[in-house]
Protein backbone atom coordinates (compact mmCIF):
# COMPACT_ATOMS: atom_id res chain seq x y z
CA UNK A 1 0.00 0.00 0.00
CA UNK A 2 2.73 2.25 -0.64
CA UNK A 3 4.53 4.81 2.09
CA UNK A 4 1.55 6.00 4.12
CA UNK A 5 1.86 3.19 6.56
CA UNK A 6 5.43 3.38 8.33
CA UNK A 7 6.69 1.30 11.25
CA UNK A 8 4.81 2.62 14.36
CA UNK A 9 6.40 5.68 16.28
CA UNK A 10 5.91 7.18 19.29
CA UNK A 11 5.44 5.74 22.63
CA UNK A 12 7.50 2.41 22.39
CA UNK A 13 6.29 -0.74 24.02
CA UNK A 14 8.17 -3.16 26.63
CA UNK A 15 9.76 -5.88 24.17
CA UNK A 16 10.31 -8.17 26.94
CA UNK A 17 6.42 -8.10 28.24
CA UNK A 18 4.76 -8.49 24.54
CA UNK A 19 6.93 -10.54 23.11
CA UNK A 20 5.02 -14.00 22.26
CA UNK A 21 2.29 -13.06 24.70
CA UNK A 22 -1.41 -14.46 23.65
CA UNK A 23 -3.40 -11.26 23.34
CA UNK A 24 -7.01 -11.27 22.00
CA UNK A 25 -8.53 -8.15 20.59
CA UNK A 26 -12.51 -7.65 19.69
CA UNK A 27 -12.83 -4.82 17.27
CA UNK A 28 -9.88 -5.24 15.01
CA UNK A 29 -11.06 -4.24 12.08
CA UNK A 30 -12.30 -0.92 13.34
CA UNK A 31 -10.39 2.65 13.60
CA UNK A 32 -8.52 1.92 16.76
CA UNK A 33 -8.14 -1.82 16.30
CA UNK A 34 -6.20 -2.23 13.25
CA UNK A 35 -3.91 0.59 14.63
CA UNK A 36 -3.51 -1.45 18.19
CA UNK A 37 -2.90 -4.52 16.30
CA UNK A 38 0.10 -3.25 14.08
CA UNK A 39 1.02 -2.11 16.94
CA UNK A 40 0.62 -5.48 18.67
CA UNK A 41 2.10 -7.18 15.49
CA UNK A 42 5.36 -5.16 15.85
CA UNK A 43 5.92 -5.50 19.58
CA UNK A 44 5.80 -9.16 18.92
CA UNK A 45 2.60 -10.28 20.84
CA UNK A 46 0.88 -13.39 19.34
CA UNK A 47 -2.62 -12.22 18.32
CA UNK A 48 -6.00 -13.15 18.07
CA UNK A 49 -8.48 -10.87 16.43
CA UNK A 50 -12.52 -11.59 16.35
CA UNK A 51 -13.99 -10.25 13.39
CA UNK A 52 -17.84 -10.24 13.05
CA UNK A 53 -17.27 -9.07 9.64
CA UNK A 54 -15.47 -9.22 6.76
CA UNK A 55 -14.22 -5.74 5.80
CA UNK A 56 -11.93 -5.65 3.00
CA UNK A 57 -10.65 -2.58 2.80
CA UNK A 58 -9.81 -2.14 6.48
CA UNK A 59 -6.47 -1.57 7.76
CA UNK A 60 -6.50 -5.11 9.13
CA UNK A 61 -6.37 -6.27 5.60
CA UNK A 62 -5.22 -3.74 3.28
CA UNK A 63 -1.58 -4.05 5.11
CA UNK A 64 -1.30 -7.59 5.81
CA UNK A 65 -1.73 -7.93 9.09
CA UNK A 66 -4.76 -10.30 8.40
CA UNK A 67 -2.11 -12.71 7.44
CA UNK A 68 0.14 -12.14 11.22
CA UNK A 69 -2.92 -12.92 13.28
CA UNK A 70 -5.49 -15.38 14.39
CA UNK A 71 -8.97 -14.57 13.46
CA UNK A 72 -11.71 -15.92 15.00
CA UNK A 73 -15.44 -15.30 12.90
CA UNK A 74 -18.17 -14.31 15.49
CA UNK A 75 -20.18 -11.94 17.40
CA UNK A 76 -19.07 -10.19 20.16
CA UNK A 77 -22.02 -11.21 22.10
CA UNK A 78 -21.38 -14.77 21.88
CA UNK A 79 -20.73 -15.52 25.32
CA UNK A 80 -19.62 -19.38 24.55
CA UNK A 81 -17.29 -18.56 21.76
CA UNK A 82 -15.59 -15.93 23.81
CA UNK A 83 -14.61 -18.47 26.42
CA UNK A 84 -13.72 -21.04 23.88
CA UNK A 85 -11.43 -18.64 22.37
CA UNK A 86 -10.02 -17.10 25.53
CA UNK A 87 -9.11 -21.06 26.52
CA UNK A 88 -8.22 -22.97 23.30
CA UNK A 89 -5.28 -19.84 23.12
CA UNK A 90 -4.47 -19.46 26.50
CA UNK A 91 -5.18 -15.27 26.31
CA UNK A 92 -3.16 -13.18 29.01
CA UNK A 93 -3.98 -9.86 27.94
CA UNK A 94 -7.59 -8.74 26.63
CA UNK A 95 -8.77 -5.38 24.24
CA UNK A 96 -12.12 -4.96 23.74
CA UNK A 97 -12.74 -2.72 21.31
CA UNK A 98 -15.84 -3.89 19.41
CA UNK A 99 -18.87 -1.52 19.66
CA UNK A 100 -21.14 0.02 17.74
CA UNK A 101 -19.55 3.31 17.69
CA UNK A 102 -21.67 5.58 15.54
CA UNK A 103 -24.00 8.12 17.00
CA UNK A 104 -26.15 8.65 13.54
CA UNK A 105 -26.60 4.75 13.55
CA UNK A 106 -27.35 4.75 16.89
CA UNK A 107 -29.74 7.24 16.62
CA UNK A 108 -31.53 4.71 14.32
CA UNK A 109 -31.00 1.60 15.40
CA UNK A 110 -30.69 2.15 19.73
CA UNK A 111 -31.43 -1.85 20.05
CA UNK A 112 -28.42 -2.97 17.75
CA UNK A 113 -26.20 -0.33 19.53
CA UNK A 114 -27.01 -1.43 23.06
CA UNK A 115 -27.13 -5.07 22.21
CA UNK A 116 -23.40 -4.74 20.44
CA UNK A 117 -22.25 -1.84 23.30
CA UNK A 118 -23.61 -3.25 26.19
CA UNK A 119 -24.33 -6.74 26.05
CA UNK A 120 -21.06 -7.58 23.71
CA UNK A 121 -19.08 -5.44 27.08
CA UNK A 122 -20.81 -8.39 29.66
CA UNK A 123 -20.84 -11.35 27.73
CA UNK A 124 -17.15 -10.46 26.85
CA UNK A 125 -16.08 -9.38 30.94
CA UNK A 126 -18.29 -13.18 32.24
CA UNK A 127 -15.89 -14.78 29.47
CA UNK A 128 -12.71 -13.19 30.83
CA UNK A 129 -14.61 -14.01 34.53
CA UNK A 130 -14.31 -17.53 33.36
CA UNK A 131 -11.05 -17.52 31.90
CA UNK A 132 -8.09 -17.99 34.91
CA UNK A 133 -5.08 -17.10 32.42
CA UNK A 134 -6.54 -13.57 31.75
CA UNK A 135 -4.44 -11.20 33.43
CA UNK A 136 -5.31 -7.67 31.60
CA UNK A 137 -8.63 -6.16 30.38
CA UNK A 138 -8.67 -3.21 28.53
CA UNK A 139 -12.10 -1.96 27.59
CA UNK A 140 -12.90 1.21 25.49
CA UNK A 141 -15.41 3.44 27.17
CA UNK A 142 -15.84 6.78 25.79
CA UNK A 143 -15.93 10.52 26.52
CA UNK A 144 -19.54 10.14 24.98
CA UNK A 145 -20.22 8.24 28.50
CA UNK A 146 -20.37 11.32 30.62
CA UNK A 147 -23.40 12.77 28.80
CA UNK A 148 -23.75 16.04 29.00
CA UNK A 149 -21.92 18.15 31.82
CA UNK A 150 -22.01 21.63 32.89
CA UNK A 151 -18.45 21.67 34.14
CA UNK A 152 -15.47 20.94 32.24
CA UNK A 153 -13.38 19.64 31.07
CA UNK A 154 -14.58 16.24 31.92
CA UNK A 155 -12.58 14.31 34.61
CA UNK A 156 -12.77 10.83 35.99
CA UNK A 157 -14.63 11.59 38.94
CA UNK A 158 -17.41 13.32 36.58
CA UNK A 159 -21.02 11.40 36.98
CA UNK A 160 -21.69 8.97 34.14
CA UNK A 161 -24.83 10.02 33.07
CA UNK A 162 -25.72 9.48 29.05
CA UNK A 163 -28.99 10.29 27.59
CA UNK A 164 -29.06 9.72 24.15
CA UNK A 165 -28.84 6.27 22.65
CA UNK A 166 -24.94 5.82 22.21
CA UNK A 167 -24.01 8.14 25.28
CA UNK A 168 -26.50 6.01 27.33
CA UNK A 169 -24.58 2.59 25.75
CA UNK A 170 -21.05 3.55 26.65
CA UNK A 171 -22.04 4.53 30.07
CA UNK A 172 -23.48 1.36 30.97
CA UNK A 173 -21.05 -0.46 29.51
CA UNK A 174 -18.75 1.59 31.67
CA UNK A 175 -20.63 1.07 34.58
CA UNK A 176 -20.49 -3.14 34.33
CA UNK A 177 -16.56 -3.14 33.44
CA UNK A 178 -16.22 -1.58 37.12
CA UNK A 179 -18.44 -3.95 38.81
CA UNK A 180 -16.72 -7.14 37.70
CA UNK A 181 -13.74 -5.03 38.46
CA UNK A 182 -15.23 -4.64 42.57
CA UNK A 183 -17.56 -7.13 42.55
CA UNK A 184 -15.46 -10.22 41.11
CA UNK A 185 -11.85 -8.60 41.33
CA UNK A 186 -11.43 -8.72 37.40
CA UNK A 187 -8.66 -6.90 36.13
CA UNK A 188 -10.14 -4.50 34.01
CA UNK A 189 -9.56 -0.66 33.38
CA UNK A 190 -11.52 1.49 31.33
CA UNK A 191 -10.53 4.10 28.87
CA UNK A 192 -12.51 6.64 28.22
CA UNK A 193 -11.40 8.85 24.73
CA UNK A 194 -12.02 12.02 22.97
CA UNK A 195 -13.29 11.67 18.98
CA UNK A 196 -10.71 9.39 17.89
CA UNK A 197 -9.49 10.07 14.25
CA UNK A 198 -6.51 8.46 11.49
CA UNK A 199 -6.04 7.02 8.67
CA UNK A 200 -7.86 3.66 7.82
CA UNK A 201 -11.21 5.32 9.17
CA UNK A 202 -13.40 4.00 6.75
CA UNK A 203 -16.96 5.55 8.14
CA UNK A 204 -17.17 8.40 5.36
CA UNK A 205 -20.16 10.25 7.47
CA UNK A 206 -17.43 10.63 10.21
CA UNK A 207 -16.28 14.19 9.63
CA UNK A 208 -12.43 13.83 8.85
CA UNK A 209 -12.74 11.02 6.27
CA UNK A 210 -15.44 12.72 4.74
CA UNK A 211 -14.17 16.16 4.30
CA UNK A 212 -10.68 14.85 3.38
CA UNK A 213 -12.82 12.28 0.98
CA UNK A 214 -15.40 15.38 -0.33
CA UNK A 215 -12.07 17.76 -0.73
CA UNK A 216 -10.05 15.36 -2.94
CA UNK A 217 -13.33 14.77 -5.24
CA UNK A 218 -13.53 18.39 -5.66
CA UNK A 219 -16.83 18.97 -3.59
CA UNK A 220 -17.91 20.98 -0.61
CA UNK A 221 -17.24 19.32 2.80
CA UNK A 222 -20.63 18.22 4.24
CA UNK A 223 -21.02 19.23 8.51
CA UNK A 224 -24.83 17.63 9.63
CA UNK A 225 -24.86 19.90 12.45
CA UNK A 226 -24.73 23.97 12.99
CA UNK A 227 -20.41 23.48 12.92
CA UNK A 228 -20.50 24.69 16.41
CA UNK A 229 -20.07 21.43 18.38
CA UNK A 230 -17.28 21.18 20.20
CA UNK A 231 -15.25 18.23 20.70
CA UNK A 232 -11.74 16.48 21.87
CA UNK A 233 -10.10 15.18 18.91
CA UNK A 234 -7.90 12.09 19.65
CA UNK A 235 -5.41 11.02 16.98
CA UNK A 236 -5.83 6.84 16.55
CA UNK A 237 -1.85 6.65 16.81
CA UNK A 238 -1.64 7.68 20.44
CA UNK A 239 -4.88 5.60 20.92
CA UNK A 240 -3.09 2.59 19.97
CA UNK A 241 -0.02 3.67 22.66
CA UNK A 242 -2.25 4.85 25.17
CA UNK A 243 -3.98 0.96 25.04
CA UNK A 244 -0.62 -0.71 25.36
CA UNK A 245 0.76 1.19 27.88
CA UNK A 246 -2.33 0.49 30.25
CA UNK A 247 -1.92 -2.63 29.71
CA UNK A 248 1.35 -2.74 30.80
CA UNK A 249 0.94 -0.52 33.84
CA UNK A 250 -1.75 -3.51 34.83
CA UNK A 251 0.50 -6.19 34.65
CA UNK A 252 3.02 -3.63 37.05
CA UNK A 253 0.38 -2.60 39.12
CA UNK A 254 -2.83 -4.73 39.40
CA UNK A 255 -4.61 -2.33 41.98
CA UNK A 256 -5.21 -0.36 39.12
CA UNK A 257 -7.91 -2.87 37.88
CA UNK A 258 -11.59 -0.95 38.48
CA UNK A 259 -9.68 2.50 37.13
CA UNK A 260 -10.66 4.70 34.20
CA UNK A 261 -8.38 6.97 32.59
CA UNK A 262 -9.34 9.57 29.76
CA UNK A 263 -6.87 9.53 27.08
CA UNK A 264 -7.03 13.33 25.25
CA UNK A 265 -4.48 16.14 23.68
CA UNK A 266 -7.08 18.66 26.17
CA UNK A 267 -8.18 20.33 22.99
CA UNK A 268 -11.69 22.32 22.34
CA UNK A 269 -12.14 22.38 18.46
CA UNK A 270 -15.53 22.95 16.73
CA UNK A 271 -16.63 21.56 13.82
CA UNK A 272 -16.61 23.78 11.68
CA UNK A 273 -12.61 24.51 13.03
CA UNK A 274 -11.76 21.25 12.08
CA UNK A 275 -13.28 21.14 8.92
CA UNK A 276 -11.02 24.75 7.93
CA UNK A 277 -7.92 23.17 9.10
CA UNK A 278 -8.34 20.34 7.04
CA UNK A 279 -9.54 22.86 3.96
CA UNK A 280 -6.25 25.17 4.55
CA UNK A 281 -3.92 21.60 4.69
CA UNK A 282 -5.30 21.06 1.85
CA UNK A 283 -4.47 23.82 0.24
CA UNK A 284 -8.27 23.97 -0.68
CA UNK A 285 -10.62 27.54 -1.29
CA UNK A 286 -13.59 25.37 -0.74
CA UNK A 287 -16.25 26.17 1.78
CA UNK A 288 -18.34 23.80 4.14
CA UNK A 289 -22.18 22.79 3.69
CA UNK A 290 -23.91 23.31 7.09
CA UNK A 291 -26.87 21.18 7.39
CA UNK A 292 -28.00 22.04 10.59
CA UNK A 293 -29.66 18.49 10.89
CA UNK A 294 -27.84 17.30 13.71
CA UNK A 295 -29.74 15.75 16.73
CA UNK A 296 -29.46 14.04 20.48
CA UNK A 297 -25.52 14.93 20.70
CA UNK A 298 -23.41 16.66 22.96
CA UNK A 299 -22.77 20.50 22.15
CA UNK A 300 -19.49 20.75 23.96
CA UNK A 301 -17.38 18.44 25.58
CA UNK A 302 -13.92 17.72 26.24
CA UNK A 303 -11.24 15.52 28.90
CA UNK A 304 -9.04 16.55 31.19
CA UNK A 305 -6.27 13.28 30.69
CA UNK A 306 -4.20 14.61 33.76
CA UNK A 307 -4.90 11.57 36.04
CA UNK A 308 -3.54 9.39 32.87
CA UNK A 309 -0.09 12.16 33.41
CA UNK A 310 0.15 11.27 36.66
CA UNK A 311 -0.40 7.75 37.60
CA UNK A 312 0.91 6.32 34.09
CA UNK A 313 3.32 8.66 32.96
CA UNK A 314 1.68 9.09 29.58
CA UNK A 315 1.79 12.09 26.75
CA UNK A 316 0.45 12.23 23.50
CA UNK A 317 3.14 12.36 20.91
CA UNK A 318 1.11 14.14 17.92
CA UNK A 319 -0.35 17.52 17.94
CA UNK A 320 -3.75 17.88 16.12
CA UNK A 321 -2.14 19.42 13.00
CA UNK A 322 0.53 16.24 12.59
CA UNK A 323 -2.73 14.08 13.55
CA UNK A 324 -3.86 15.84 10.72
CA UNK A 325 -0.79 15.75 8.40
CA UNK A 326 -0.21 12.17 8.42
CA UNK A 327 -4.48 11.35 8.50
CA UNK A 328 -4.13 13.49 4.97
CA UNK A 329 -1.40 11.34 3.65
CA UNK A 330 -3.22 8.39 4.63
CA UNK A 331 -6.26 9.17 2.75
CA UNK A 332 -4.68 10.55 -0.26
CA UNK A 333 -2.70 7.48 -0.78
CA UNK A 334 -5.86 5.51 0.03
CA UNK A 335 -8.40 7.00 -2.27
CA UNK A 336 -5.74 7.03 -4.87
CA UNK A 337 -4.96 3.17 -5.29
CA UNK A 338 -8.73 2.69 -4.79
CA UNK A 339 -10.23 4.85 -8.02
CA UNK A 340 -13.66 3.33 -6.99
CA UNK A 341 -13.71 5.25 -3.51
CA UNK A 342 -12.40 8.55 -5.74
CA UNK A 343 -13.75 9.07 -9.28
CA UNK A 344 -12.25 11.55 -11.49
CA UNK A 345 -14.05 14.96 -11.59
CA UNK A 346 -14.55 17.58 -14.40
CA UNK A 347 -12.30 20.21 -14.52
Amino acid sequence: MGNRRGAMEGVGMKAEFWQDRPVFVTGGSGLLGGWLVKRLVEGGADVVCLLRDWVPQSELVQTGLFDKVKVVRGDVCDQALLERVLGEYEVQTVFHLAAQTIVTIANRNPISTFESNIQGTSSLLEACRRSPKVAQIITASSDKAYGDQTKLPYDEETPLQGQHPYDVSKSCADLIAHSYAVSFDSPVVVTRCGNFYGGGDLNWNRIVPGTIRSVLRGQSPVIRSDGSFVRDYFYVEDGAAAYTLLAEKLAENPALKGEAFNFSNEIQVSVIDLVNKILQQMGSDLKAQVLNEASNEIRHQYLSAEKARKMLGWTPQFTLEEGLKRTLAWYQSYLSENKYEHPQTNP
